[in-house]
């Protein structure tokens, strides 16, 4: 064995041992594929308690008018003590909740902090909440027209409804739902086309809402065609849950209609492994095969994926089905979500671990939403150490402090004229 083959032998198997903590317990970590019998088990109780069948199983709308949202239907679904009835309740009179009949079946009913659970079941901590803030990004003082939210120079939000196929626990937006299902009136979405047509720099615009996807395919058609038709918007975003919480919506349908406005962008809100099932990866392969790139918008949940564990292995398992991870949120504080915050070392700590342990593919950008509508702060662990005139000292991923040159760049294009003269 020659010398350069010997040492690297040895950097091979040093970097394997960088990773046999994470091999460990990956197979430990709950996976919805992996999981399948037990969800398709748990999806035939539903289907004979709803009174409906495998053809209705896989009908958006029969999901979406078939949502659970009351204790007592809840109750003969999952193994709820009077007590956790009677809180869900409670926190009803004030917050509302759904859940689509789908993605309750990944819950395990023998697991009082189930992830699935966590985010979609009500607790009266929700109520055990000082913050009055429903509106911590401010978005009220960020509407100029319609139903846009405007916090950037070129790029803007336009919010077509306030309806979800789930309600989360941790959202953002839980002022806007309200106790009832309302889609913003044609004449408000129009107001806010013209606003976009009026202000040339706008050249992306994201629509959601609540979830665009709860929106009929003809109405969808149209509001993409209207922003379409805007010479300078470059392209068209949709953030939607949908995928992850009823991918029935994704259909041959709405695919083919999505196609004939292209480039349009989705970003869905993968939290957890045990999310990705063979449904959402059918309804994810489908987008994914009618040209439209797929990202990621993960919020830093506690007790659910401020581990880095979990969260490294959302991140692979997300490009397996062709999402790439794009954001982790830091949670905000909006009333009734408190015990979902987390600390920023959570997330600085899950970042130090995705870096150089994964695929740069695989890792997202933490962000810091700042108050008020300040917009997006990207937050890294610190691998600049200090700066020289001409070097600086960095710390790799693997904490080794190392000096490396820092010159400032040269007018090249004097160079090359002085050369040729």
């Amino acid at each position: 064995m020659n010398e350069q083959t010997k040492i690297s032998l040895e950097r091979a198997s040093q970097l394997k041992s960088r990773i046999e903590d994470y091999i460990s317990i990956k197979s430990s970590i709950p996976k919805g594929i992996e999981r399948q019998e037990e969800i398709e088990s748990r999806k035939k109780k539903i289907l004979e308690i709803l009174g409906g069948n495998e053809s209705d199983w896989n009908n958006y709308k029969w999901q979406l008018s078939n949502r659970i949202t009351d204790a007592d239907t809840l109750g003969k679904l999952l193994n709820l003590t009077e007590k956790e009835q009677n809180h869900i309740k409670e926190v009803q009179s004030q917050f509302r909740w759904a859940i689509s009949p789908y993605y309750l079946s990944l819950i395990d009913p023998d697991d009082i902090c189930d992830p699935i659970k966590l985010m979609s079941i009500p607790t009266c901590i929700e109520l055990d909440d000082a913050q009055d803030d429903l509106d911590p990004m401010g978005e009220e003082f960020t509407n100029p027209a319609g139903s846009i939210t405007r916090r950037y120079p070129d790029r803007l939000i336009i919010n077509v409804t306030n309806e979800c196929a789930m309600y989360c626990r941790h959202c953002q937006r839980r002022r806007n739902i309200g106790q009832e299902d309302c889609h913003r009136s044609k004449k408000v979405i129009q107001e806010s086309i013209d606003y976009v047509r009026e202000n040339e720099e706008i050249r992306d615009v994201l629509i959601t809402g609540g979830d665009p996807l709860t929106l009929k395919d003809d109405m969808l058609e149209w509001i993409i065609s209207e922003i379409r038709s805007i010479p300078h918007v470059d392209y068209i975003r949709l953030g939607t849950r949908t995928l992850v919480t009823m991918p029935q919506r994704i259909t041959d349908e709405f695919c083919d209609m999505i196609k004939k406005y292209h480039p349009i962008y989705i970003n869905t809100h993968f939290n957890h492994p045990i999310e990705i099932t063979k449904e959402t990866k059918e309804a994810c392969e489908k987008l994914a095969n009618s040209g439209v790139p797929l990202g990621n918008q993960a919020v830093l949940l506690n007790g659910i994926n401020n581990d880095k564990y979990v969260m490294r292995c959302l991140n692979q398992e997300l490009l397996k089905i062709r999402v790439k991870p794009y954001y982790i949120f830091h949670s905000k504080h909006v009333k009734g979500t408190k015990h979902f915050n987390t600390s920023v070392d959570d997330g600085l700590e899950i970042m130090e671990y995705l870096r150089g342990y994964t695929s740069g593919m695989a890792i997202p950008t933490y962000i810091v939403n700042a108050p008020k509508g300040k917009g997006k702060t990207p937050l890294l662990p610190q691998y600049l150490i200090s700066k020289g005139t001409d070097y600086m000292m960095i710390r790799t991923w693997e904490g080794e402090v190392v000096k490396i040159g820092d010159e400032p760049s040269v007018d090249i294009r004097s160079l090359i004229k002085n050369a040729i003269e």
